[in-house]
């Protein structure tokens, strides 16, 4: 079977897209791509899940309508969020989005049960408000007393498509709820939680076949018959499968998009005293190894800005302005906990600006440049505490996602860090998955292969460092601004 259909849900769009191999090098179609986006109602944020399942079923109706009669599947997203089922299989509420702000407090209230720092001895996972483990404690025991099993967002898509209910590893690795050491639950953090290991599905490895898509789907709707593959299902696990190998040169990645995710790839865990300080966390990789990264505030800050704006400019018009604006007029912090969901982005970036006694970028071209100078100087900070921790020198950043598609920003950072940008694959995550399921039914043989396979099929832009000026002077002024609201208590 040579039809692989990657199922890739963002936080603010989703596409199912098609891979085929042929010659030795991967091609992809886009079959169908939507909008998505948590919707408020009555002071919470909740997704529209039955929305995304319903998207995946028209997806693969036009899949069917193209002449694709079989294939395989597998389902991406993005992680911490999660979804209640009764014994009877029936969802028992509404799916909250992780920038709810029920969380806002309960990182202290956990404390009072367990320290930070024995949570992150067992689980590795960095501290940020909105992980599964604080999402739960905050969540109503009445609920959480009806759910007969609780699964993360894609777990739940594959259990609507086939009726198997998982919990796959890269995504469960995010809730702060396994145990580095016996790679299960963690008995300790469930008794805080006042919830039972029952209530949690085996765990499930990337690349697990999960049965086929339901005959009364099928029927019902006119699709193709899937051979349901499970996936790296966190977006971002997908993200670092579909990284290509840099041969010969010491390598981290930007996986970019809504966020930013820096890191290396590590066969071992790194979760001491000065990771934990750092808040690096430990997620689970596919084929045994672990993405060891940050999570920086990403393109969410501009999605935000061109949203409040009313969308009269496109992404790429807004880094055309941005080009044209002046350079380093003003930064932002961009991890600090109040741009992770303000009440309106652009009053927040014009008001931080203030404060610390910058101009206010007052047009949209001035608010982009603000955004993507800052990005590239958070880049540069976490990149050398990312050497720091783990001991070894950097030399390429691959910069992989939608983010790879603004030039302006991999210059920029290519300049600020003073190293050579490898940007692309764009669809990155969408290749991860896809090659998980091209390994599991014997058509690559391993992950390098399949890297291989991805670096020769996609065109790799390379930006080199240009020098900046007044570098020197833009970093002790990025520096004060960076250490006085650095956002690590997100």
């Amino acid at each position: 079977m040579n039809n692989h259909i990657a199922v890739d849900i963002g936080a603010s769009s989703g596409r199912l897209v098609l891979g085929t191999l042929l010659d030795g090098t991967i091609r992809l179609e886009e079959i169908h791509r939507f909008s998505n986006g948590f919707t408020e109602r009555d002071g919470s944020c909740f997704w529209d899940i039955e929305g995304l399942l319903e998207q995946i079923i028209i997806g693969l109706q036009k899949a069917k309508a193209q002449g694709i009669k079989q294939c395989t599947l597998g389902i991406d997203t993005w992680a911490v969020d999660y979804v209640l089922i009764d014994a009877e299989g029936n969802r028992v509420n509404e799916v909250y989005a992780y920038r709810d702000q029920r969380t806002d407090h309960v990182m202290e209230e956990v404390a009072k049960h367990i320290s930070p720092a024995a949570v992150y001895q067992k689980t590795g996972i960095q501290q940020l408000t909105f992980n599964t483990l604080y999402q739960l404690y905050a969540h109503s025991h009445e609920d959480l007393a009806k759910a007969d099993q609780i699964l993360l967002v894609p777990d739940y898509l594959y259990y609507r498509l086939t009726g198997t209910k998982i919990n796959e590893s890269t995504n469960a690795s995010t809730t702060q709820l396994l145990n580095l050491d016996t790679r299960e639950y963690d008995q300790d953090l469930l008794s805080v939680l006042q919830l039972r290991r029952e209530q949690f599905a085996e765990l499930t490895e990337p690349g697990t076949e999960l049965g086929s898509i339901k005959e009364s789907l099928i029927q019902q709707y006119d699709l193709p018959e899937c051979r349901m593959i499970c996936a790296a299902t966190h977006d971002t696990a997908s993200a670092v499968l579909g990284v290509p190998i840099q041969s010969g040169r010491s390598s981290a990645y930007i996986s970019s998009g809504t966020w930013s995710l820096l890191g290396v790839e590590l066969t071992r865990p790194l979760n001491n005293t000065k990771s934990m300080e750092a808040n690096y966390t430990n997620e689970w990789g596919a084929y045994g190894t672990y993405r060891f990264l940050k999570n920086i505030m990403g393109l969410w800050l501009i999605q935000e800005v061109r949203r409040l704006d009313g969308e009269r400019y496109s992404f790429a018009e807004l880094a055309e302005l941005a080009a044209e604006a002046e350079p380093f007029r003003s930064l932002i912090p961009c991890n600090d906990s109040r741009f992770l969901n303000p009440d309106h982005m652009i009053e927040e970036i014009r008001t931080a600006c203030a404060e610390s006694g910058q101009p206010i970028p007052e047009t949209p071209g001035q608010l982009a440049r603000c955004i993507f100078d800052s990005l590239a100087f958070s880049y540069r900070t976490y990149l050398e505490e990312l050497e720091e921790l783990t001991e070894s020198s950097i030399e390429v950043l691959q910069i992989v996602g939608g983010g790879a598609n603004n030039q302006l920003l991999c210059q920029l950072t290519a300049n600020v860090i003073g190293r050579e940008v490898s940007a692309g694959p764009t669809e990155s995550t969408a290749l991860g998955n896809l090659v998980v399921q091209m390994i599991s039914t014997g058509s690559i043989t391993d992950i390098n292969e399949a890297r291989a396979i991805i670096g020769r099929s996609f065109e790799i832009q390379t930006y080199t460092p240009q020098p900046i000026s007044n570098l020197q002077a833009l970093l002790r002024r990025w520096d004060a601004l960076h250490q006085v609201t650095t956002g690590e208590t997100l």
